[in-house]
């Protein structure tokens, strides 16, 4: 059975990128440039070259044959902006890779809309305007979300998924099945500024150029402590997670100290951390916390995430014999 034609208007970064998720996994994939561009400009050469470099660069690495490269390449067909009609019309699914522009958007969403089949699904892959705003230039709304990748997208599974109001659940569901099918870890998130990853991101980002800034570390030692601690940890656990693992009111308590001691309310918990120590939802040990532990064999879970922690050691030939 033939994977699903994919239609992706917009030949930059992110049109190219999500050409090699899905060229790689057997998809037909028709790349649409949708820029105007100088007489003699060849974007589908350079399109391609840059895709054939990230397979190559993914074949160095061992992860496929690098002969089968130009086979996954013969998947991807290149495209000006005059065959969007017939591209769209005939694909199972249609991502619009343009340019952060409202005035960009707005007419190749109505131009996609326009010429998209019954049952086409539309994606945006915008990471800053929030869904609803782009679904009103839609005549069919039900089946259109946002899907935000994370760069480098051929590499990073993630990718968060807001639907509209009028998004309609099947419309979702299809979405999340096709990510899941090329490898992709679709999480689902309300249109929010910032998502989920950028948000937290923007906050640790920041911190850790202040404290550059103030001299606290290097950047260079800050960028060791982020790696080794917070990266190597977060692989195994997830942020909310740990804070179950950890105690909920253990961040009640750092929190205030924090505060306190740098005299910055940046640092005050959420009410939501307050509310959980006034009911004794403090996390694992309690039995709840954000997750409910009730039935669960603590000690199997408690096993589960520290063998992460392990492989992740034996992984970075960090896990040293006992000195006998």
């Amino acid at each position: 059975m033939t994977p699903p034609r994919i239609a992706i208007v917009g030949a930059g970064r992110m049109g190219r990128g999500l050409a090699h998720v899905f060229a790689y996994a057997g998809h037909p994939v028709a790349l649409i440039d949708a820029k105007p561009r100088a007489a003699g400009a060849d974007i589908a050469a350079d399109a391609r070259a840059e895709i054939a470099g990230t397979l190559n660069l993914m074949a160095s690495l061992g992860t496929f044959d690098p002969a089968e490269t130009e086979g996954i390449l013969d998947n991807v067909s290149f495209h000006g902006l005059d065959a969007l009609d017939r591209e769209v019309e005939t694909a199972a699914f249609v991502f619009e890779a343009v340019p952060e522009v409202m005035e960009v958007k707005e007419p190749i969403l109505a131009a996609i809309g326009a010429a998209a089949g019954p049952e086409t699904i539309i994606t945006s892959t915008t990471s800053t305007f929030l869904v609803e705003s782009l679904a009103e230039h839609l005549p069919a709304p039900e089946r259109f979300l946002n899907g935000h990748w994370l760069n480098p997208a051929f590499l990073v599974p993630l990718v968060e998924v807001s639907p509209a109001i009028a998004t309609a659940p099947e419309t979702t569901e299809k979405f999340r099945a096709l990510l899941e099918s090329v490898g992709k870890v679709p999480v689902l998130c309300k249109p929010s500024p910032g998502f989920i990853v950028p948000r937290l991101q923007a906050l640790l980002m920041n911190e850790a150029a202040r404290m550059v800034e103030e001299g606290v570390a290097t950047a260079e030692e800050i960028d060791k402590a982020t790696r080794w601690g917070l990266g190597f940890r977060f692989a195994s656990i997830g942020v909310v997670e740990f804070i179950d693992w950890g105690g909920g009111d253990i961040l009640h308590y750092a929190s205030n100290y924090l505060r306190e001691a740098l005299g910055d309310d940046r640092f005050a918990a959420p009410p939501v951390i307050g509310r959980n120590m006034a009911t004794g939802a403090t996390g694992l040990r309690a039995g709840k916390g954000f997750y409910d532990y009730a039935g669960r064999d603590r000690d199997a879970y408690r096993r589960e995430i520290l063998t992460r922690f392990v492989d992740l050691l034996r992984h970075y030939d960090l896990l040293k014999p006992p000195g006998v």
